[in-house]
């Protein structure tokens, strides 16, 4: 295949509107978020309607039992964060998930009850509504109820990953979650419908009572009792009702950047990918990579080893800034990251045994959706339970899955977690605390005009999602289509690896790469990146990746 004209599959269309577009993980979510735009909603409230779709119709990543982050832009051009992230319980400690030997417990953190930290959906969904919302809430998360109760209809991509995952959902649960299995072990296939009723009451009582409805009186009791349902003392979760009545969402300041005249907003901690997005572009600003060409091998060199060094200083540097003293100003430094590039050479590959944390004294499974209104708010909201179905324990009675963001955590210093990435003390458990994230919601703007807005799920993946789809953008002059499905590698420091998307790069240029001693290793995706861009004559384009089910919708 040619250097730079491949994509992984057909590319999508984008679409073009003229009031307001949504882009999410799922049609019938698309769906329900342009309905509320088409009745005058703008797109926070929109963005609640979506959300609370996705709960229904995406539960692999979807959630009311996970968190989330959402970046704003309002009409205005004012700018806003809110971080929904899951916090850990009270009962929380550095050492949950280590034996007495010191060893960490295998899968404690990763699957099960003991992994799941404190849901942040419904109480920031209810915090945007306050302070964006225009249409009455219950309008808002009726359409969801509606689609519980009716059921939706099932793609090839979620039939076969409710079949991949049917044995840990018997395995894991004491009970048997029927709204996601079907009996006799007949597998579920594309076109069939599934219906949620326990489901449908839990968001019924978020409509009717607010956030008591989720955090305090039935639900709140079925979580609580949920935690308790293991057999074995050890596998028992540790949330308690005080957890939920205290959990609350924080409304934080942007973190803004810039590259070549291009204004970036974006998440700060305690995510890392804002800080990360804005690091690897320090880093590689100086590179004339549009000069060389997208699928040049100087340009897949200086992008790899800025990932590198970014991951090296996300293992020690990065946390939740409200327990640890984040060093932002040193690390987002120019001249702190050109130094970060000073034993780079094009000759050989960087070693990441040799690379630490520059010296500063001081599942996979989420979903990304962008939402646009006809006024020129524009909203850009990441979710997740973590891995694929979180921690796999759907709350009975309630009908939800929780998360397992606990292992997002450093469980031990220099462990990896789920995703391969390595931690240290900065991001140890600590109760209240929230783990550190990658997600990357993203505003981008040139002479104080909305330009386009991204994100995308995809665990450590996901700040090399954006910003190789940004570059291909602002670099290398591509719409944002295409920009979106154009093939994608990853580097995260450790492992020593570059991680390539499968059959999608010129064989040649991979060889080259491997005589300066670069190691690839394939995967069959890497992010799926939504956006919507503003064009020149006024309308919004929306632009939904190529790789699975996300649909742009407009009106």
């Amino acid at each position: 295949m040619p250097c730079g004209v491949g994509f992984l599959q057909a590319q999508k269309e984008a679409v073009i509107a003229e009031n307001g577009m949504v882009t999410s993980a799922y049609p019938e979510a698309s769906r329900i978020g342009v309905e509320i735009l088409k009745k005058g909603g703008n797109a926070f409230d929109a963005l609640i309607a979506t959300e609370f779709a996705l709960a229904v119709c995406f539960p692999i990543a979807g959630n009311i039992g996970g968190g989330g982050f959402m970046v704003c832009r309002t009409a205005q051009g004012e700018y806003d964060v809110l971080d929904y992230r899951e916090k850990a319980p009270l009962k929380a400690h550095e050492k949950m998930y280590l034996d007495a030997e010191g060893n960490v417990i295998d899968q404690l953190s990763q699957e099960g009850h003991l992994a799941v930290g404190v849901p942040g959906t419904v109480d920031g969904m209810l915090k945007i509504h306050q302070k964006y919302g225009s249409l009455p809430f219950k309008d808002l998360i009726q359409p969801a109820i509606d689609l519980a109760y009716q059921g939706y209809v099932l793609t090839q991509y979620e039939a076969e990953n409710l079949n991949k995952y049917r044995e840990d959902f018997l395995r894991i649960n004491t009970h048997i979650p029927h709204q996601f299995i079907k009996p006799e072990g007949i597998p579920w296939k594309a076109g069939d419908t599934v219906r949620q009723p326990e489901l449908a009451q839990t968001l019924e009582r978020i409509r009717d009572h607010g956030r008591a409805g989720f955090y305090e009186g039935k639900t709140a009791d079925l979580i609580v009792a949920e935690m308790q349902s293991p057999t074995q003392p050890a596998r028992r979760g540790i949330i308690t009702h005080e957890d939920l009545k205290n959990y609350q969402a924080v409304w934080r300041k942007p973190l803004i950047g810039y590259y070549k005249g291009y204004k970036i907003i974006t998440m700060p901690p305690p995510s890392s990918g804002g800080i990360g997005l804005l690091q690897i572009l320090g880093m590689i600003e100086k590179y004339p990579i549009a000069k060389w060409g997208v699928r040049d091998k100087r340009t897949l060199q200086v992008i790899i080893e800025a990932e590198r060094r970014f991951y090296a200083d996300r293992a020690t540097h990065m946390a939740d800034a409200d327990f640890y003293k984040v060093p932002l100003k040193t690390l987002l430094d120019k001249q702190y990251l050109q130094n970060r590039m000073k034993d780079f050479s094009f000759e050989k590959a960087g070693i990441s045994e040799n690379i630490t944390a520059g010296n500063i004294i001081e599942s996979e499974e989420t979903t990304h959706y962008t939402i646009a209104d006809k006024w020129g708010n524009v909203v850009c909201v990441t979710t997740t339970l973590n891995d694929a179905y979180g921690s796999k324990v759907v709350v009975k009675g309630a009908g939800f899955f929780l998360n397992n963001e606990m292992d997002d955590f450093s469980i031990k210093p220099g462990f990896p977690n789920l995703y391969g990435a390595i931690g240290g003390k900065a991001n140890a458990i600590a109760p209240q605390k929230r783990m550190l994230s990658s997600m990357t919601p993203t505003i981008v703007e040139k002479d104080n005009q909305f330009l386009f807005a991204l994100g995308s799920p995809g665990g450590t993946t996901i700040p090399t999602s954006v910003l190789q789809v940004f570059l291909n953008v602002v670099e290398f002059g591509m719409p944002l289509q295409k920009a979106i499905d154009m093939p994608r590698f990853h580097h995260q420091w450790q492992p020593d690896v570059v991680f390539l998307e499968k059959d999608a790069f010129d064989k040649h240029l991979i060889e080259e790469l491997e005589k300066l001693g670069y190691r690839f290793k394939g995967r069959k995706i890497i992010g799926r990146v939504n956006g919507i861009r503003k064009l020149k004559n006024g309308k919004w384009e929306g632009c939904a990746d190529s790789r699975k089910d996300d649909t742009a919708i407009g009106y």
